[in-house]
């Protein structure tokens, strides 16, 4: 379900790339100095985002360095690690583990049971630091679950379970920015949510599978109907976003909530033969 929220590398300058890539890949450091090489199987675009817009708000003090690694060993590369990376990567392997119980239970997969149970201990660890969010977590995913066992066919109230999940991890510290950080939470919970579904359809079609767009896809109106909701919903996170008092890698954060987000969207509509916006 995660992806969607990466920059569009084509309107980042070299060195915003460079200084968005070593966030990236300072989350992946981070992951497997915290959580084992295990951890890295966590890494995602949307974390290194959390990463990236948590240090632009709070500009903690951070290490940077010029470091080689086992996947790319031959050259050096640049990273940025601070707090929030941390929290990023404990967040990611949280959500990491969930979703490995999740293709467990819904698919029995013994290859997802078996990575769970080699993360249990790291989630017992991070339910006792992250009480707050891990229970946002279990619960979200919950509901999610419960709705598509009934085959709920209301997107909004679906989508907003992964955006109320999303909200509590990005209000951190629960401080003067609550207010702002819940509202991103949200509405890019949201469209994530969404755009995973949309993304999804044919093939839950095609399959018979759950999708909470199938009531919605087969009216009249659907394509220009679905990227309104979208918009909308990035509209509301920019809104909340541009109330922060960010100036660290603002450039950066504005690329993907004003065009990165939207990447996979205008390749599927492509690929979908240009379906309206209208």
């Amino acid at each position: 379900m995660f992806g969607y929220v990466t920059a569009n590398r084509a309107g980042l300058s070299p060195d915003q790339a460079r200084r968005y890539k070593a966030y990236y890949c300072g989350l992946c450091r981070r992951l497997r100095t915290l959580h084992g090489a295990r951890g890295q199987l966590a890494l995602s675009y949307d974390m290194a985002f959390l990463a990236v817009l948590l240090s632009g708000l709070y500009e903690p003090e951070s290490r940077e360095a010029s470091v080689r690694c086992l996947p790319h060993p031959m050259r050096r590369h640049d990273t940025v690690c601070n707090e929030f990376t941390d929290y990023a990567a404990d967040m990611a392997l949280e959500l990491g583990y969930r979703k490995l119980l999740d293709n467990w239970q819904d698919e029995r997969s013994p290859a997802s049971r078996l990575a769970a149970a080699a993360l249990e201990k790291q989630h017992l660890a991070l339910a006792r630091q992250y009480p707050r969010q891990c229970a946002a977590i279990h619960l979200g995913l919950a509901k999610l679950a419960e709705g598509e066992a009934e085959n709920r066919q209301d997107p909004d109230a679906m989508s907003s379970y992964f955006g109320a999940m999303l909200a509590e991890l990005f209000d951190l510290r629960r401080d003067e920015w609550s207010a702002e950080l819940q509202e991103m939470g949200m509405s890019l919970g949201k469209f994530i949510y969404l755009m995973d579904a949309y993304e999804d359809l044919p093939r839950d079609r095609k399959k018979g599978r759950y999708n909470p767009l199938r009531s919605m896809a087969a009216g009249p109106g659907f394509e220009p109907a679905c990227h309104r909701m979208l918009t909308a919903l990035m509209a509301q996170c920019a809104a909340a976003f541009e109330r922060l008092p960010i100036l660290q890698d603002a450039d950066i954060l504005r690329n993907i909530l004003y065009s990165g987000v939207w990447v996979r969207y205008a390749a599927l509509q492509k690929g979908r033969g240009g379906a309206g916006k209208g």
